[in-house]
């Protein structure tokens, strides 16, 4: 059973937040940018409103990877912790495994499938979208 709020933490604790709502989605990605910023064949993220969201410890470092793209992670242990982006207004995208209880948030969807690294397969996980979640599924 899920909880309000939903905590999370980076590695190394210094930086711990809350969210007092549910997510609006989750879902795997397979673009290059997420993979080299995680270092990972995926990314998970679970998406919540930004208003929603408060850091209860610690503050973000960030990286602008694109223009209006923003990644946010721990400055002392390098924990990749959330991504937000000019055509997402008002959203916040948090790494899955950042979650307290990441179990409770099944991806939803996949996106960026055309970058999908062919040896790597995520089978019952939802649609495959070429891109993001508002393009035409694979």
């Amino acid at each position: 059973m899920r909880r309000l709020p939903v905590r999370g933490h980076c590695l190394c604790g210094a930086i711990s937040y809350e969210v007092s709502a549910e997510p609006s989605w989750s879902c795997h990605c397979h673009c290059s940018d997420c993979r080299r910023n995680t270092g990972g064949a995926v990314a998970t993220f679970v998406g919540f409103l930004r208003q929603d969201f408060s850091l209860t410890s610690g503050d973000f470092a960030v990286y602008e990877s694109s223009p209006g793209v923003r990644r946010s992670f721990c400055s002392r242990c390098g924990t990749p912790m959330a991504y937000e982006a000019g055509r997402y207004p008002g959203e916040i995208h948090l790494y899955l495994g950042t979650l307290e209880h990441p179990e409770s948030y099944p991806a939803q969807a996949q996106v960026f499938c055309r970058e999908q690294l062919p040896w790597f397969r995520i089978d019952g996980e939802g649609p495959c979208y070429a891109t993001n979640l508002t393009t035409e599924k694979d």
